[in-house]
Protein backbone atom coordinates (compact mmCIF):
# COMPACT_ATOMS: atom_id res chain seq x y z
CA UNK A 1 0.00 0.00 0.00
CA UNK A 2 0.99 3.63 -0.30
CA UNK A 3 3.81 4.43 2.22
CA UNK A 4 2.06 7.56 3.49
CA UNK A 5 -1.12 5.59 4.14
CA UNK A 6 0.86 2.92 5.98
CA UNK A 7 2.41 5.53 8.24
CA UNK A 8 -0.99 7.07 8.91
CA UNK A 9 -2.40 3.67 9.90
CA UNK A 10 0.50 3.02 12.27
CA UNK A 11 0.15 6.46 13.82
CA UNK A 12 -3.61 5.98 14.32
CA UNK A 13 -3.08 2.57 15.89
CA UNK A 14 -0.42 3.79 18.32
CA UNK A 15 -2.48 6.81 19.41
CA UNK A 16 -5.62 4.70 19.96
CA UNK A 17 -3.64 2.10 21.89
CA UNK A 18 -2.03 4.74 24.12
CA UNK A 19 -5.48 6.17 24.86
CA UNK A 20 -6.75 2.71 25.83
CA UNK A 21 -9.29 2.63 23.01
CA UNK A 22 -7.89 -0.31 21.06
CA UNK A 23 -7.18 -3.65 22.65
CA UNK A 24 -7.02 -7.39 22.13
CA UNK A 25 -9.75 -9.61 23.57
CA UNK A 26 -11.67 -12.82 23.01
CA UNK A 27 -15.28 -12.22 22.02
CA UNK A 28 -18.18 -14.18 20.62
CA UNK A 29 -18.31 -13.76 16.83
CA UNK A 30 -20.42 -14.97 13.91
CA UNK A 31 -18.44 -17.86 12.47
CA UNK A 32 -18.90 -19.51 9.06
CA UNK A 33 -17.58 -23.07 9.23
CA UNK A 34 -17.59 -23.15 5.41
CA UNK A 35 -15.56 -19.95 4.99
CA UNK A 36 -13.54 -20.65 8.16
CA UNK A 37 -13.87 -16.98 8.94
CA UNK A 38 -15.74 -14.58 11.17
CA UNK A 39 -18.41 -12.54 9.40
CA UNK A 40 -20.02 -9.25 10.33
CA UNK A 41 -23.58 -8.86 11.58
CA UNK A 42 -24.66 -7.37 8.25
CA UNK A 43 -23.52 -10.56 6.47
CA UNK A 44 -25.91 -12.66 8.55
CA UNK A 45 -29.36 -13.31 7.09
CA UNK A 46 -32.06 -14.01 9.70
CA UNK A 47 -34.31 -16.73 8.28
CA UNK A 48 -37.64 -17.06 10.09
CA UNK A 49 -39.10 -20.54 10.42
CA UNK A 50 -42.73 -21.20 11.38
CA UNK A 51 -41.85 -24.54 12.97
CA UNK A 52 -40.19 -27.83 12.02
CA UNK A 53 -38.24 -27.23 8.78
CA UNK A 54 -35.54 -29.17 6.94
CA UNK A 55 -32.74 -26.95 5.61
CA UNK A 56 -29.81 -27.70 3.32
CA UNK A 57 -26.49 -27.00 5.03
CA UNK A 58 -23.14 -26.95 3.14
CA UNK A 59 -21.07 -30.05 3.87
CA UNK A 60 -24.04 -32.33 4.67
CA UNK A 61 -25.56 -34.93 2.36
CA UNK A 62 -28.92 -34.72 4.10
CA UNK A 63 -31.08 -31.81 5.19
CA UNK A 64 -30.92 -30.72 8.82
CA UNK A 65 -33.94 -30.22 11.07
CA UNK A 66 -34.56 -26.78 12.56
CA UNK A 67 -37.59 -25.10 14.09
CA UNK A 68 -37.98 -27.55 16.95
CA UNK A 69 -37.58 -27.45 20.71
CA UNK A 70 -35.90 -30.45 22.33
CA UNK A 71 -36.64 -31.21 25.97
CA UNK A 72 -34.28 -33.32 28.06
CA UNK A 73 -33.50 -33.83 31.74
CA UNK A 74 -30.48 -33.14 33.90
CA UNK A 75 -30.25 -35.16 37.11
CA UNK A 76 -30.01 -33.05 40.28
CA UNK A 77 -26.98 -34.15 42.26
CA UNK A 78 -27.68 -35.85 45.58
CA UNK A 79 -31.40 -36.29 45.01
CA UNK A 80 -33.90 -38.19 42.93
CA UNK A 81 -35.02 -34.99 41.21
CA UNK A 82 -34.45 -33.96 37.64
CA UNK A 83 -34.49 -30.59 35.92
CA UNK A 84 -35.95 -30.60 32.41
CA UNK A 85 -34.54 -27.97 30.06
CA UNK A 86 -35.67 -26.89 26.60
CA UNK A 87 -33.33 -25.97 23.74
CA UNK A 88 -33.36 -25.35 20.00
CA UNK A 89 -29.71 -26.49 19.70
CA UNK A 90 -29.44 -29.69 21.68
CA UNK A 91 -25.93 -30.45 20.37
CA UNK A 92 -24.56 -27.48 22.30
CA UNK A 93 -25.38 -29.19 25.59
CA UNK A 94 -21.92 -30.71 25.20
CA UNK A 95 -20.58 -27.29 26.23
CA UNK A 96 -23.09 -26.54 29.00
CA UNK A 97 -21.60 -25.10 32.18
CA UNK A 98 -24.82 -24.19 34.05
CA UNK A 99 -28.60 -24.33 34.04
CA UNK A 100 -30.60 -21.15 34.70
CA UNK A 101 -34.07 -20.48 36.06
CA UNK A 102 -35.93 -17.27 36.85
CA UNK A 103 -35.32 -16.21 40.47
CA UNK A 104 -39.07 -15.76 41.11
CA UNK A 105 -40.20 -19.02 39.51
CA UNK A 106 -41.75 -21.00 42.40
CA UNK A 107 -41.18 -24.32 40.62
CA UNK A 108 -37.42 -24.07 40.99
CA UNK A 109 -36.70 -21.91 44.06
CA UNK A 110 -35.71 -24.97 46.10
CA UNK A 111 -33.05 -25.80 43.48
CA UNK A 112 -31.15 -22.49 43.56
CA UNK A 113 -27.47 -23.15 44.17
CA UNK A 114 -27.70 -26.90 43.70
CA UNK A 115 -25.86 -28.87 41.00
CA UNK A 116 -26.87 -31.10 38.12
CA UNK A 117 -24.61 -33.72 36.58
CA UNK A 118 -23.66 -33.77 32.92
CA UNK A 119 -24.57 -37.16 31.43
CA UNK A 120 -21.64 -37.43 29.00
CA UNK A 121 -18.61 -36.11 30.90
CA UNK A 122 -17.30 -35.47 34.39
CA UNK A 123 -18.86 -32.05 34.87
CA UNK A 124 -21.13 -30.52 37.53
CA UNK A 125 -23.37 -27.64 36.48
CA UNK A 126 -24.70 -25.07 38.98
CA UNK A 127 -28.38 -24.12 38.92
CA UNK A 128 -28.41 -20.32 38.64
CA UNK A 129 -31.14 -17.77 39.24
CA UNK A 130 -31.07 -15.12 36.51
CA UNK A 131 -33.70 -12.60 35.39
CA UNK A 132 -33.00 -13.17 31.70
CA UNK A 133 -34.87 -16.51 31.81
CA UNK A 134 -38.40 -16.41 30.37
CA UNK A 135 -40.59 -18.47 32.72
CA UNK A 136 -43.17 -19.10 30.01
CA UNK A 137 -40.72 -20.41 27.40
CA UNK A 138 -40.26 -24.16 27.25
CA UNK A 139 -39.97 -25.50 30.78
CA UNK A 140 -38.73 -22.26 32.33
CA UNK A 141 -35.30 -23.83 32.77
CA UNK A 142 -32.59 -23.22 30.19
CA UNK A 143 -29.19 -24.74 29.56
CA UNK A 144 -26.28 -22.28 29.53
CA UNK A 145 -23.53 -22.67 26.91
CA UNK A 146 -21.46 -19.48 27.28
CA UNK A 147 -19.08 -20.22 24.39
CA UNK A 148 -21.78 -20.73 21.76
CA UNK A 149 -24.67 -18.32 22.38
CA UNK A 150 -24.78 -14.56 22.92
CA UNK A 151 -27.34 -14.62 25.75
CA UNK A 152 -25.47 -17.47 27.43
CA UNK A 153 -22.21 -15.57 26.95
CA UNK A 154 -23.67 -12.66 28.92
CA UNK A 155 -24.92 -15.01 31.65
CA UNK A 156 -21.49 -16.63 31.78
CA UNK A 157 -19.85 -13.26 32.31
CA UNK A 158 -22.31 -12.29 35.05
CA UNK A 159 -21.83 -15.54 36.96
CA UNK A 160 -18.15 -16.17 36.16
CA UNK A 161 -18.84 -19.50 34.44
CA UNK A 162 -16.33 -21.58 32.46
CA UNK A 163 -16.41 -21.02 28.70
CA UNK A 164 -16.03 -24.39 26.95
CA UNK A 165 -15.62 -24.38 23.17
CA UNK A 166 -17.04 -27.60 21.72
CA UNK A 167 -16.65 -26.96 17.96
CA UNK A 168 -13.47 -26.26 16.02
CA UNK A 169 -13.28 -23.90 13.05
CA UNK A 170 -14.61 -26.60 10.70
CA UNK A 171 -17.64 -27.21 12.92
CA UNK A 172 -16.47 -30.57 14.27
CA UNK A 173 -16.93 -31.57 17.91
CA UNK A 174 -13.97 -31.20 20.28
CA UNK A 175 -13.75 -31.31 24.07
CA UNK A 176 -14.25 -33.73 26.93
CA UNK A 177 -17.48 -35.45 25.80
CA UNK A 178 -15.30 -37.99 24.02
CA UNK A 179 -18.01 -40.16 22.49
CA UNK A 180 -18.97 -37.28 20.18
CA UNK A 181 -15.51 -35.91 19.35
CA UNK A 182 -14.85 -35.69 15.60
CA UNK A 183 -18.53 -35.58 14.59
CA UNK A 184 -19.85 -32.68 12.54
CA UNK A 185 -21.99 -30.40 14.66
CA UNK A 186 -25.30 -31.44 13.07
CA UNK A 187 -24.34 -35.10 13.10
CA UNK A 188 -23.76 -34.61 16.81
CA UNK A 189 -27.28 -33.14 17.09
CA UNK A 190 -28.79 -36.49 16.13
CA UNK A 191 -26.22 -38.47 18.12
CA UNK A 192 -26.85 -36.45 21.31
CA UNK A 193 -30.59 -37.09 21.09
CA UNK A 194 -29.99 -40.83 20.59
CA UNK A 195 -27.58 -40.90 23.55
CA UNK A 196 -30.07 -39.01 25.75
CA UNK A 197 -32.71 -41.58 24.85
CA UNK A 198 -30.36 -44.41 25.83
CA UNK A 199 -29.86 -42.81 29.27
CA UNK A 200 -33.57 -42.17 29.73
CA UNK A 201 -33.07 -38.40 29.73
CA UNK A 202 -34.83 -37.45 26.48
CA UNK A 203 -38.36 -36.11 26.97
CA UNK A 204 -39.80 -34.77 23.70
CA UNK A 205 -39.33 -32.71 20.55
CA UNK A 206 -41.96 -30.19 19.50
CA UNK A 207 -42.45 -27.49 16.89
CA UNK A 208 -41.02 -24.09 17.74
CA UNK A 209 -40.99 -20.97 15.54
CA UNK A 210 -37.45 -19.62 15.44
CA UNK A 211 -34.92 -17.55 13.53
CA UNK A 212 -31.89 -19.27 12.00
CA UNK A 213 -28.79 -17.15 11.24
CA UNK A 214 -27.46 -17.89 7.74
CA UNK A 215 -24.20 -16.65 6.26
CA UNK A 216 -25.14 -14.53 3.24
CA UNK A 217 -22.03 -15.66 1.35
CA UNK A 218 -21.65 -19.36 2.13
CA UNK A 219 -25.30 -20.12 3.03
CA UNK A 220 -23.95 -22.00 6.04
CA UNK A 221 -25.68 -21.85 9.41
CA UNK A 222 -23.72 -19.36 11.48
CA UNK A 223 -22.00 -20.82 14.54
CA UNK A 224 -21.17 -18.44 17.41
CA UNK A 225 -17.52 -19.01 18.39
CA UNK A 226 -15.18 -17.22 20.77
CA UNK A 227 -12.30 -15.71 18.82
CA UNK A 228 -9.72 -12.93 19.15
CA UNK A 229 -11.39 -10.74 16.56
CA UNK A 230 -10.75 -7.27 15.21
CA UNK A 231 -13.87 -5.16 14.72
CA UNK A 232 -13.49 -1.59 13.59
CA UNK A 233 -15.15 1.72 12.77
CA UNK A 234 -14.25 4.53 10.34
CA UNK A 235 -12.08 4.21 7.23
CA UNK A 236 -8.70 4.80 8.84
CA UNK A 237 -9.49 2.29 11.60
CA UNK A 238 -10.47 -0.28 9.01
CA UNK A 239 -6.95 0.06 7.65
CA UNK A 240 -5.60 -0.45 11.18
CA UNK A 241 -7.36 -3.83 11.19
CA UNK A 242 -5.51 -4.90 8.08
CA UNK A 243 -2.13 -4.30 9.70
CA UNK A 244 -2.94 -5.20 13.30
CA UNK A 245 -5.40 -8.13 13.40
CA UNK A 246 -6.91 -9.56 16.59
CA UNK A 247 -7.53 -6.18 18.22
CA UNK A 248 -10.73 -4.61 19.58
CA UNK A 249 -11.60 -0.94 19.53
CA UNK A 250 -13.78 0.64 22.22
CA UNK A 251 -16.24 2.65 20.15
CA UNK A 252 -18.99 4.03 22.38
CA UNK A 253 -17.56 7.57 22.62
CA UNK A 254 -16.29 7.51 19.02
CA UNK A 255 -19.72 6.44 17.76
CA UNK A 256 -21.42 9.33 19.60
CA UNK A 257 -18.92 11.85 18.23
CA UNK A 258 -19.35 10.49 14.71
CA UNK A 259 -23.14 10.82 14.98
CA UNK A 260 -22.95 14.35 16.39
CA UNK A 261 -20.57 15.44 13.60
CA UNK A 262 -22.98 14.38 10.86
CA UNK A 263 -26.06 15.74 12.61
CA UNK A 264 -24.42 19.13 13.18
CA UNK A 265 -23.22 19.37 9.57
CA UNK A 266 -19.55 19.41 10.57
CA UNK A 267 -19.11 16.19 8.60
CA UNK A 268 -20.98 15.69 5.33
CA UNK A 269 -21.51 12.30 3.71
CA UNK A 270 -21.68 12.25 -0.08
CA UNK A 271 -24.13 11.19 -1.38
CA UNK A 272 -26.51 12.08 1.43
CA UNK A 273 -28.42 8.79 1.31
CA UNK A 274 -25.42 7.24 3.09
CA UNK A 275 -26.59 9.09 6.21
CA UNK A 276 -29.17 6.37 6.90
CA UNK A 277 -26.50 3.65 6.87
CA UNK A 278 -24.19 5.82 8.98
CA UNK A 279 -26.87 6.34 11.65
CA UNK A 280 -27.69 2.62 11.66
CA UNK A 281 -24.06 1.61 12.22
CA UNK A 282 -23.29 4.24 14.83
CA UNK A 283 -26.52 3.91 16.82
CA UNK A 284 -26.27 0.13 16.95
CA UNK A 285 -22.63 -0.18 17.93
CA UNK A 286 -22.11 -2.51 20.86
CA UNK A 287 -19.19 -2.53 23.32
CA UNK A 288 -17.14 -2.93 20.14
CA UNK A 289 -18.08 -2.20 16.56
Amino acid sequence: MDPKLCRAVTEAFVRLHEEGLIYRSNRLVNWSCTLKSAISDIEVDKVELPGRTLLSVPGYDHKVEFGVLVLFAYKVEGSGEELVVATTRVETMLGDTAVAVHPEDPRYKHLHGKLVTHPFCDRKLPILADNFVEREFGTGAVKITPAHDQNDYDVGKRHNLPFITIFNEEGNVIGDCTQFVGMKRFQARRAVIDALKEKGLYRETKDNPMVVPICSRSKDVVEPLIKPQCTVMLTVITLVACFFPHRYLSCDVMAKNALDSVRSGELKLIPEHFNKTWYHWMENSRYVT
